[in-house]
């Protein structure tokens, strides 16, 4: 892994803390900007990284949503035949 991912990739994480903790859904768009003022390339890799992570997390929400409402479904059934 190169120098610009690692950075990177942390500071995505770190974004993302921050961004969640502000309650800000857009600070990763701020950071974007600081960081293409001066390296164009670690804005790039900061970029995927966080659409990486954004994108995982709708995922995951979708995959929870899905277990959750087949969970009650099961549980709708099974007071259905009590």
């Amino acid at each position: 892994m190169s120098t610009i991912d690692r950075l990177a990739e942390q500071l995505a994480e770190d974004t993302l803390r921050v961004q969640d903790a502000l309650q800000e859904d857009r600070l990763y768009t701020e950071v974007a900007q600081v960081l293409a003022a001066a390296s164009q390339s670690l804005e790039e890799a900061f970029l995927t990284e966080i659409r990486v992570r954004l994108a995982e997390r709708k995922a995951r929400d979708f995959l929870n949503s899905k277990v959750a409402a087949a969970k009650a479904a099961l549980q709708s059934q099974a007071s259905k035949s009590d």
